[in-house]
């Protein structure tokens, strides 16, 4: 039977989303037809994919309009692509309605990915927009038949608040064939990777590298609160301890977290979104090898009862943080490899892609 094609639609510039990506290039690589959708908010750097994709051209200034106009865009994009043997993507909820309601008018399968709880971001937490989010969610999630999410924690939040019962598909890396040498690092690296926004722990983090002494903290990211930061770097004469990397592609990130000697994943609880997150920098860490220091929340505590792959912080105290660095580097890299191999070969891509493309077969089966 000839695959059907999919249109997988995103509120990105496509340009670093790695989940999007795997995906992708997973379904691509089995047979589908690919058109991705995306836009050019915050630029549009030139990429090269095996599959087709787009970018909506934004004039809005601010987000808020910019989510009007690019679903208003996306629905007629989408109504002039899509047909009777289509199978619609919709990745998070700031993209479901125009997908939800072509579904519906042309009888055609939709898979909806919400690779976060949207609705209990911190960015949104007590403003207008938040009731606005929760209203969408209250009206097209319940009885969707075909949804997928990030962790078991997400899952079981969307399965208590709105019935639906959605695939977990953790956005792991491809399997690294890891057999290079530890470096031996003078002075120690410390990494944090990822969007720098509020409630990452990356201001603390900053402040406890006044405890340690021979290491340089990396900052690989952008986000909102890096002006805040760097000033705060300045603030506290750590110019020489701290290091603002910038946004990187996926495969120079990868270069860089390999040579760390200590990752983290220090996540505060600003909201249920945060709370049950399993973030990618834990996962991209594993796969390098690379032991990281931890927060106390639900999803991270379950991968280190299952893998010794680092420490968790007792407080967001920079102390506190600081002490667990400390012991990590003590432990040293080499001691938790062994573990970081057991998790590795549990936590990839290749793993997930197996329960992926099992949505998307149901997707092509099913009757609507």
């Amino acid at each position: 039977m000839q695959r059907k094609k999919i249109i997988t639609s995103a509120f990105s510039n496509l340009y670093t989303d790695q989940r999007i990506e795997k995906v992708c290039r997973t379904l691509y690589e089995n047979g589908y037809e690919i058109e991705l959708i995306g836009n050019n908010w915050k630029g549009a750097e030139k990429m090269s994919r095996p599959y087709s994709f787009s970018r909506i051209p934004l004039i809005s200034k601010s987000l808020k309009t910019a989510y009007f106009e690019f679903n208003w865009k996306l629905y007629r994009q989408l109504k002039k692509k899509a047909d009777c043997n289509t199978i619609l993507h919709a990745n998070d909820l700031d993209v479901l309605l125009p997908n939800y309601i072509l579904a519906e008018k042309l009888k055609i399968p939709l898979v909806f990915d919400s690779h976060e709880i949207f609705s209990e971001m911190p960015a949104i937490q007590g403003r207008m927009s938040q009731k606005l989010w929760r209203y969408l969610e209250k009206k097209l999630i319940p009885g969707q038949q075909l949804m997928i999410t990030a962790s078991t924690g997400y899952a079981c939040w969307f399965k208590k608040k709105y019935g639906v019962d959605p695939a977990v598909i953790q956005n792991a890396p491809r399997k690294l064939d890891f057999r290079q040498n530890i470096p031996d690092n003078h002075p120690k690296i410390i990494l944090y990777q990822g969007a720098i926004n509020p409630f990452r722990g990356i201001d603390k983090a900053i402040l406890a590298m006044k405890y340690l002494e021979n290491v340089i903290f990396k900052i690989a990211g952008d986000g909102p609160v890096r002006k805040e930061y760097e000033a705060l770097v300045s603030k506290e004469n750590l110019q020489h301890k701290v290091e603002f990397l910038g946004r990187l592609v996926p495969e120079d990130l990868r270069k860089v977290t390999l040579t760390a000697d200590c990752g983290m994943s220090i996540e505060e609880n600003g909201g249920e979104s945060y709370y049950y997150s399993l973030p990618n920098k834990i996962l991209d860490g594993i796969q390098a090898r690379v032991p990281v220091i931890l927060s106390n929340l639900p999803e991270m505590q379950n991968i280190k009862r299952q893998f010794d792959i680092g420490e968790t912080i007792t407080s967001h105290q920079p102390e506190d943080i600081a002490k667990a660095i400390r012991m990590v580097l003590n432990k040293g890299r080499m001691n938790y490899l062994p573990e970081l191999e057991k998790a590795a070969d549990f936590f990839c891509w290749e793993n997930e892609e197996m329960k992926l493309l099992g949505i998307f077969d149901k997707a092509s089966h099913i009757q609507i």
